[in-house]
């Protein structure tokens, strides 16, 4: 038994102190590769392997009209997305404008002129409606019913009247 612990195990791992099973001074803890050894002319030596996109013509003209232009400082700008779009709304928006203006230089038939009259009436009598129906309905509740009141007062009165 005493003999078994007197070897370690991982040899690598030993003290240089202890006198049992050292590793020689030229020698290191990594065994060197096979291949490394130039004296076998028979072996397959590992090369690096070609990247099919890097070789490609195009992505090299691309590669080097990029080198070009950067050595230009025209090098192309990176923006956000979000800038990108805002840009392209803004330009929507320009366009549209100037669109709307070419349409109002433009000359108007009678009958055209006519009809926008009768839309805008036609608005400003939907958006008086829609003030007295906001109008009622925030009025008190007490106001309403006096006001019924006095309309059932008034045609009672009317129908005395009459018979």
């Amino acid at each position: 038994m005493a003999t078994m612990f007197r070897y370690p195990v991982f040899p690598h791992l030993q003290d240089p102190c202890d006198p049992g099973l050292s590793l020689s001074a030229g020698r290191s803890v990594m065994a060197e590769p096979d291949y490394m050894d130039e004296d076998c002319d028979e072996l397959i030596k590992p090369k690096k392997l070609i990247n099919p996109v890097k070789s490609s013509r195009n992505h090299q003209d691309l590669h080097r009209e990029l080198l070009m232009n950067q050595k230009r400082g025209l090098a192309p700008q990176n923006k956000p997305e979000l800038q990108k779009v805002l840009e392209k709304r803004k330009r929507d928006q320009v366009l549209k404008q100037q669109k709307e203006e070419q349409e109002a230089h433009k000359k108007r038939s009678d009958l055209e002129i006519e009809l926008m009259k009768r839309q805008q009436k036609l608005e400003q009598f939907r958006v008086n409606q829609q003030k007295i129906e906001e109008e009622q309905e925030n009025t008190p509740e007490f106001v309403k019913m006096k006001s019924n009141l006095r309309r059932t007062k008034q045609e009672t009165d009317g129908e005395e009247r009459t018979t």
